[in-house]
């Protein structure tokens, strides 16, 4: 049978907004779905999650996962609880992170009964689907019924990411998933594309730029000194997968090196101490430098450090003498560990809260970016008194000079571009960044837009 000389790719999640990524690509015979997020903002969960999709779940053949992070696995659950029956592929890598990172995920949404959600995020349909799940090497290919020709190229965004390679009828569509921001303290940078006809790509920082490169070090340095002098918690929102491995492995170089003074540590993240175990686990992916200095050192390890992972160990940290280093989940304070300590430290002046990634709109994180002197946590008013400090260059995502630069080295063949996983605003702007730097076809897609693509 002479395959279809078209495909169609529907945005059924991740457009206008950065997380709850999820596109169906269908050919005549085949129906993939890319990725299965949650849309995330004040809740680690929106109600939006509980929407039907927007396909029929038992029609599905195969569902790609371009990494391990919630925005891109979280609905996972309910796709199985709907019917999905078919194959689940990744990197071997994101395999590994995925039972800690749903089972995290399902040990917070089971408890809400109002929208039946104990019903769907159960140990049951997390066996299923670690049942139906593959794992394959960066540059594997699979031969897929229907002409289809797929695998993942090094996306550099956290361990395992994967860009999403699919060949039909000889042309190219690729699922960048995330894009890191390379060059990376522990992973190799985002792999370069060649000879690729469609591009859906991200685009969170797609507005702006982060700061150099080699400052974002002597900042994090800086801070820890200015803490340390005053006295004060230094408190850290971890987001657990990747920032919290590559922010031990920057705190390993500093201490044992004797660039900051000598004070606690605190690892307080049950999840981030988990998937710690599978970075180990995988350090022969990690890039050059990394390597070299795994030779000699365990980077996850140092003095000082102490890691907390019952409950009872976490409260022990209130009454540890000051100063100390806190770094808990969640990244974007909007729940895990850190709300505690934001609740009983932000109101002191001489401690400091020290964002080290995206901070979503709508969650407590953004809200204290954007300057709010005072919080809602855990049915208490709190004043933000602590400072608030930024340091955007240990993002894990491209920033918009980075996103163009790596559209560029397919600009002689890609026929168009869809900027998706962004805020409007950030979306817009690369989108009118590729057309004027690049003479491209680039356009954000709107939730449930459909386009047919010439293969």
């Amino acid at each position: 049978m002479q395959s279809s000389r078209t495909l169609k790719l529907t945005f059924c999640g991740g457009t206008g907004s950065v997380t709850g990524a999820n596109f169906l690509l269908e050919s005549d015979t085949q129906k993939f779905v890319i990725d299965c997020g949650l849309t995330q903002s004040t809740k680690l969960a929106d109600e939006a999650n509980w929407e039907p999709f927007l396909f029929d779940a038992t029609t599905i053949d195969i569902l790609f996962i371009t990494h391990a992070h919630i925005d891109h696995i979280g609905r996972i659950p309910k796709l199985i609880n709907d019917g999905f029956k078919g194959r689940i592929i990744s990197t071997i890598e994101t395999k590994d992170l995925i039972e800690p990172m749903l089972r995290d995920t399902i040990g917070i949404l089971s408890r809400d009964h109002e929208h039946g959600l104990d019903k769907i995020y159960t140990e049951e349909n997390l066996k299923k689907a670690l049942s139906l799940w593959e794992g394959i090497a960066y540059h594997e290919e699979l031969n897929i019924e229907g002409g289809f020709r797929v695998s993942f190229k090094d996306a550099g965004h956290i361990l395992g990411s994967g860009m999403l390679h699919i060949v039909y009828n000889q042309k190219v569509i690729v699922f960048t998933g995330d894009l890191g921001n390379s060059p990376a303290p522990l992973l190799r940078d985002t792999e370069a594309l060649v000879n690729v006809d469609y591009l859906v790509m991200e685009s969170v920082y797609g507005d702006r730029n982060h700061e150099d490169r080699s400052e974002r070090k002597k900042k994090f340095e800086g801070f820890i000194e200015d803490n340390y002098k005053r006295g004060g918690v230094l408190m850290i929102p971890t987001f657990s997968l990747d920032r919290t491995q590559e922010m031990l492995f920057e705190l390993n170089d500093l201490v044992e090196n004797k660039r900051i003074p000598q004070m606690p540590i605190y690892l307080d993240s049950p999840l981030a101490i988990k998937l710690t175990a599978v970075y180990k686990k995988h350090m022969n992916v990690f890039n050059e430098t990394a390597q070299k200095v795994l030779s000699h050192d365990d980077i996850f390890t140092f003095p000082g450090l102490k890691v907390t992972l019952a409950t009872e160990e976490s409260k022990e940290i209130l009454r540890a003498p000051n100063p100390k280093i806190v770094i808990a989940g969640s990244g974007m304070s909007n729940g895990g560990r850190i709300i505690h300590h934001e609740l009983n430290y932000l109101p002191d002046p001489k401690n400091t809260l020290l964002l080290m990634g995206y901070q979503s709109l709508g969650t407590l994180g953004r809200k204290i970016e954007d300057g709010a002197k005072s919080i809602h946590i855990m049915g208490e008013d709190v004043q933000v008194r602590a400072q608030v400090a930024k340091i955007s260059g240990y993002s894990g995502h491209k920033d918009s000079d980075g996103l163009v630069n790596f559209v560029e080295t397919i600009a002689s063949s890609v026929k168009k571009i869809f900027v998706v996983m962004g805020e409007p605003k950030s979306s817009l702007f690369l989108v009118q960044r590729i057309r004027d730097n690049l003479a491209l076809d680039a356009v954000a897609p709107m939730q449930g837009e459909s386009v047919v693509l010439d293969f």
